[in-house]
Parts: structure tokens; sequence; C-alpha cells
């Protein structure tokens, strides 16, 4: 595909935004030791023709101090598909993360039934 390419149809937008959820995969919140899409964090993404790719998350607490490290691993997680020119993190409160946002995987890895 080409870089910078401008007119990608729904179905490219959707691969490639597949491909964002699963390079996100690899961002591990160094509290839990399991990736924030698997915990729930990852409420939505987006990526738009122009090449940006908007990440709303949230955090498993409001005063987690951890926003910064796991933005810059998110950055550099996505840095490596080639359709992504910009990264934008917006942390969302609403609706607040429980538990019941994880995976299967992750609950069973933490012990939480």
């Amino acid at each position: 595909m080409e870089e910078n390419k401008q007119n990608w149809s729904e179905s490219e937008i959707e691969e490639i935004k597949e491909r964002i959820l699963t390079a996100l995969e690899s961002v591990i919140d160094p509290e839990l030791g399991i990736d924030i899409v698997n915990l729930g964090l990852i409420y939505e993404v987006d990526f738009e023709q122009s090449g940006n790719a908007v990440i709303k998350m949230t955090l498993t607490t409001m005063g987690c101090p951890l926003a910064d490290v796991l933005t810059d691993q998110i950055q550099s997680a996505l840095h490596e598909i080639p359709e992504v020119n910009n990264v934008e993190v917006k942390l969302v409160w609403y609706p607040a993360w429980t538990t019941d946002k994880m995976s299967r995987y992750a609950r069973i890895a933490l012990g939480i039934r």
C-alpha cells in the first residue's frame, strides 16, 4: 500500500483498524502485566483518511500514574503501521472502567471470576 494514500475504502480502513488493535495488544499495563486491549481499556479506534489514528481509552483508575507510559507505548506500537502518520490518544472516563470490560483471557490471567 502507498504510504500517504488518501482514499482508502471502508474495508481497507476496517483492516487498518484491526491491525491497529492488534498492535495495541503489544502494549502491556506494567502494573497488571496484561495488554490494554484485553484489559478493556481501549474504547474506540478510529482511523482517518489523513492517516491519523485516534485511540479513545481509559485507565483502571482516574489517578493512574501510568498514563504517559501507556501513551508512549501506544505511539511506539502504532509507529510500526505504515498507514498511520499520527497518533492521538484521548483519555476518557465515561463509561467508567470496571473488571466487566476485561476479556475472558485477562480475567483468567488475573484470577477474577
